[in-house]
């Protein structure tokens, strides 16, 4: 029915525009809405008023599917009209321009009818987007949310985003007064009876993404008027789980704990829990914390801690909250810091994965390694190769690279080998990728640097560089040999390939003349360069007009930030590689310390974190201690993490509060069965040899058990070394219990010499298997029956599978020829293990290859009745 003559020139102009034979559509009836007390849309925008009400939508007649609002940006309203075709939908968008309406876009959606057309600000302030519900189903429909650009209009919705209701309003938020004059749209998808899951969205740009994200600020807002759904709805069915469910968990997105700890009770009791029992167990998770939150406001990601405890079975890293207890019990093979995006990575099993705050996996632990996320994404290896991963987990790349680098300003550079028969055969060619993981610039450059305020630097071939923008095209060409990082608007470069270095600006003039050995990157105003010949250190610190802020006669000089430098003199002139000792300076050259530090961190709000080898603490910007922080013993690092400062100090994790009251500590001692125990001991008689080895306890025989400690201390590395002499190497040793069964402990030492200046140290690792009863310890032969020519037989069974498992293709060929008789091993309950060092049949990086022989395939040869299996088997 048309109300007024306006509607019917609306009508009359749209299907004057619209093509042959189209149909204009009417609104197809929603699905019904969910009727358990929650109030209907309304009619208009709850935003709306007399003021702006010519920025909303004007509805032609209460079944067209017409509206108008500026859809543009430019204040003037367009027409919108929904129309079907040869039994497709359609919108038909229509501009005012010339003194005459015409067509500026036609939309093509899903689905048999139009749902829902309207209008409303999702993506700015002050600028409608059209929105489109494609009736794709009986009960749901796909929605469409268009954002004018330059190339016409663009849907910006997944592919996903679906619904069976839908509520669109500029809904009040808990973290601002009142509202902000952006749309959130509350989506209710369909489960089952009259359940619905309920999403609410908010278009957010952050840190280079555009994306739909939940509208966590304005849940408790809107999840009441969920939970009041619901509420009726248990009242009408008490014995349906599936309410109670979702009522729980509205309650817990409104902010009602308690209530929802309630709810979650009912649904748990009953027979059939909905929609499974894990999933029941993970809300009361959450709601669990958000009762943790209520009472220690400062729990939140950032209010979590790694930590870990050394058990019979290695150690177990999990998160501590501030005072030091338990919130993620210690589970994981190593567990990182929590990002500012809410999710850790943790290790189990060899393979990583991410949790979110309630330890909860986000991610399977699938992949080798997972970077930190930047602008949302994380650079994932696996078996195949480098992929990205936004924070849902979701793999966005569509095939794996040799080679991903972090985001930056939108883009990532990835390398992928080169077919052969290229210029370049054999070499690896870079491109970028764009935040959804397609290849936004292809593989055509010899190199990438990361984009920095949207300019990358990258080499086309020899001696010609060029300076790119995101999509590619070039902003400058540099005919160099090198060409550096972009900083200060002046960038490192090399006329010859072993000619000295310079700084050219952008447009590639020649800003200071080459004359360094070594030039980096320009970083608040100043750049560090290198004068010395024949690979020698002369460092120093120069300015735009290449004058020295800092005179070149350094070992190192290194940028602290917070206009912070640290200065570093050789420990030996003669041996410099033994390393430094450094002092602080401003970025003008003065000294504000004398050359007393071992080691210094980035300055951060102030403070940076120093050692002197035989303490650890936080200087100022004098370059002095600060006041009001603790001063720890030992060498290593300081960082402050909320209300705690985190200390890794002697490879030893331990966390304190401002005054130096340590909250938490790596335990020192670890129980097995009682009376048995095993309690760390640490030995440093040298800043540069550090051993933490174990002792055992509670053994009936005095005498036996100093037997056995006095062999766990020669097997440490614990020996005489000089405390007052410069070593030419470093030596860290530590132990875990890496096997306890009935009698026997088996503990894994662990060492790594590292000579300085060499590219690389060496790990060493020993297994000692102990009984406990009379301290016997045990080697390969002791397993076998005399006479069993074990040797034989366990080197056939490693030549297969060398020869048959995928997983050793690293072997290097023709290099193993069988086992020693005393070949390196441990056990597990079921399992011989028997391992190389480094080198040995392998390259360095494989570490210490290891083949597993249970012991169900050796039976026949294992000494059942000897003292070795005994000790840790049971009898009969």
């Amino acid at each position: 029915m048309i109300k007024n003559e306006t509607e019917l020139v609306l009508i009359q102009l749209v299907r004057a525009n619209l093509p042959p034979s189209a149909e204009l559509l009417m609104l197809s009836a929603p699905a019904a809405e969910p009727t358990g007390g929650l109030a209907g849309a309304p009619a208009a925008a709850p935003w709306a008023s007399a003021s702006t009400a010519a920025q909303w939508p004007i509805a032609a007649s209460p079944q067209a599917a017409i509206l108008q609002a500026d859809l543009t940006g430019d204040g003037q309203p367009e027409i919108a009209a929904a129309y079907r075709i040869n039994g497709e939908s359609h919108v038909l968008v229509l501009g005012y321009y010339g003194n005459s309406w015409q067509p500026i876009a036609h939309l093509k959606g899903p689905g048999y009818g139009i749902s829902l057309l309207s209008a409303a600000p999702i993506t700015a302030r002050g600028r409608s987007n059209l929105i489109v519900g494609w009736q794709a189903g009986a009960i749901w429909s796909k929605l469409s949310v268009y954002e004018w650009t330059p190339q016409g209009m663009k849907d910006i919705a997944p592919a996903d985003m679906n619904y069976g209701y839908r509520e669109i309003e500029d809904m009040p938020s808990t973290d601002h007064t009142g509202q902000d004059g952006i749309a959130e749209i509350a989506l209710w998808i369909h489960d089952t009876g009259e359940a619905y899951q309920v999403e609410v969205l908010r278009w957010e740009r952050a840190k280079g993404i555009s994306e739909f994200v939940p509208a966590l600020d304005v849940y408790p807002y809107y999840f009441r008027k969920v939970a009041h759904y619901y509420e009726t709805l248990t009242r009408q069915h008490p014995d349906y789980a599936f309410y109670w469910y979702y009522l729980a968990d509205a309650q817990y997105k409104a902010g009602l704990p308690q209530a929802a700890a309630a709810s979650l009770e009912v649904a748990l009791s009953l027979q059939q829990p909905y929609p499974s029992k894990d999933a029941l167990q993970h809300l009361q998770q959450l709601i669990q914390l958000q009762l943790a939150q209520r009472r220690m406001p400062e729990l939140r990601a950032g209010g979590l801690f790694p930590a870990h405890l050394k058990t019979i079975t290695g150690t177990k890293w999990g998160f501590i909250d501030s005072k030091g207890d338990w919130l993620i019990g210690p589970q994981f093979e190593y567990a990182n810091d929590f990002q500012e995006s809410g999710f850790a990575v943790v290790q189990a099993n060899g393979l990583n994965g991410i949790i979110d705050a309630t330890g909860k996996y986000v991610v399977p632990p699938i992949y080798d390694s997972i970077s930190p996320f930047s602008e949302g994404r994380a650079v994932v290896i696996d078996k195949q190769g480098f992929k990205v991963i936004d924070q849902k987990g979701r793999v966005l790349t569509g095939k794996p690279y040799s080679y991903i680098a972090p985001y930056s300003n939108g883009r990532a550079a990835f390398t992928k080998a080169q077919a052969a028969g290229g210029s370049q055969t054999g070499s690896e060619l870079y491109g970028y990728l764009d935040l959804s993981g397609k290849e936004a610039i292809p593989a055509k450059y010899l190199q990438a640097g990361d984009f920095r305020d949207g300019k990358a630097v990258v080499q086309l071939k020899a001696k010609e560089f060029a300076l790119i923008r995101p999509d590619g095209k070039r902003i400058t060409m540099y005919p160099y040999a090198f060409v550096g990082a972009l900083g200060n608007g002046l960038l490192p470069f090399q006329k010859e390939a072993s000619g000295k270095y310079g700084y050219i600006n952008e447009r590639g003039k020649i800003i200071i003349s080459p004359q360094y050995t070594m030039a980096f990157a320009f970083e608040d105003g100043a750049a560090v360069v290198n004068m010395a010949e024949d690979y020698g250190s002369l460092y120093g610190l120069v300015d735009r007009d290449a004058n020295f802020l800092i005179k070149p006669i350094y070992d190192v000089v290194r940028p602290l930030g917070e206009q912070r430098v640290a200065l570093g003199k050789a420990i030996d002139p003669k041996q410099p590689f033994i390393g430094s000792n450094y002092a602080i300076a401003d970025i003008n050259g003065k000294l504000l310390t004398d050359f007393q530090y071992q080691d210094v961190s980035d300055y951060k709000q102030g403070l940076a974190s120093v050692t002197n080898g035989s303490q650890t603490f936080f200087i100022d910007l004098t370059g002095k201690a600060a006041t009001g922080y603790p001063r720890l013993e030992g060498s290593g690092t300081l960082a402050i993490m909320n209300e705690l400062i985190q200390a890794n100090v002697d490879q030893r994790l331990s966390y304190l509060d401002r005054s130096g009251h340590v909250v938490w500590r790596t335990n020192t001692v670890i129980p097995l069965r009682p009376p048995f125990r095993v309690k760390e001991h640490k030995y440093k008689p040298n800043k540069d040899y550090l051993v933490y080895y174990p002792q055992v306890e509670g053994m009936n025989d005095p005498a036996a058990e100093q037997q056995v400690n006095e062999r766990l201390m020669v097997l440490s590395q614990v020996k005489n070394v000089p405390n007052d002499v410069q070593l030419d190497y470093s030596y860290t040793g530590d132990y875990e219990v890496a096997f306890f069964q009935k009698n026997l402990l088996e503990l894994k030492l662990e060492g790594y010499h590292f000579p300085f200046g060499a590219a690389h140290g060496m790990p060493t690792r020993l297994y000692t298997t102990t009984n406990l009863v009379n301290g016997h310890s045990y080697g390969l032969s002791d397993l076998f029956k005399s006479g069993s020519n074990y040797v034989q037989v366990l080197s056939a069974i490693v030549a297969e599978q060398i020869k048959e498992d995928p997983q050793y293709d690293y072997v290097f060929p023709d290099t193993y020829k069988g086992i020693k008789a005393d070949q390196p091993f441990y056990v597990t309950g079921d399992a011989l293990h028997l391992y190389f060092e480094p080198y040995e049949i392998a390259p360095y990086v494989a570490g210490f290859p290891t083949f597993t022989i249970p012991f169900s395939s050796i039976m026949n040869i294992i000494a059942v009745n000897g003292e070795f299996w005994r000790a840790f088997q049971p009898i009969g």
